[in-house]
């Protein structure tokens, strides 16, 4: 039995990555690709004592995050981001 955070990350070839991206619809390739963003710019607003504009900007990003994870839910029920999950 194998823990999830005990593996090693192994690198795909890029020729695998475009075999995957190819059986995926574009839309979904899009979404995916927002979703990260917004969940990597979400965490970088974190701490009790944001100002007004930052809370503003992570109000943003949260609600780009969820905009995203709609479509991607759509597709399939695993696939949505969290903000803080690692990827």
């Amino acid at each position: 039995m194998t823990a999830s955070h005990l593996l090693v990350p192994v690198p795909i070839p890029d020729r695998v990555v475009a075999l995957i991206g190819s059986c995926i619809p574009p839309h979904i390739l899009q979404a995916e690709f927002d979703a990260a963003c917004a969940a990597r710019e979400a965490r970088g607003y974190r701490g009790p004592l944001l100002c007004d504009e930052d809370r503003a900007d992570r109000e943003q990003a949260l609600s780009e995050l969820a905009r995203a994870n709609k479509v991607l839910a759509a597709h399939h029920p695993r696939l949505p981001v969290r903000p803080d999950s690692c990827w």
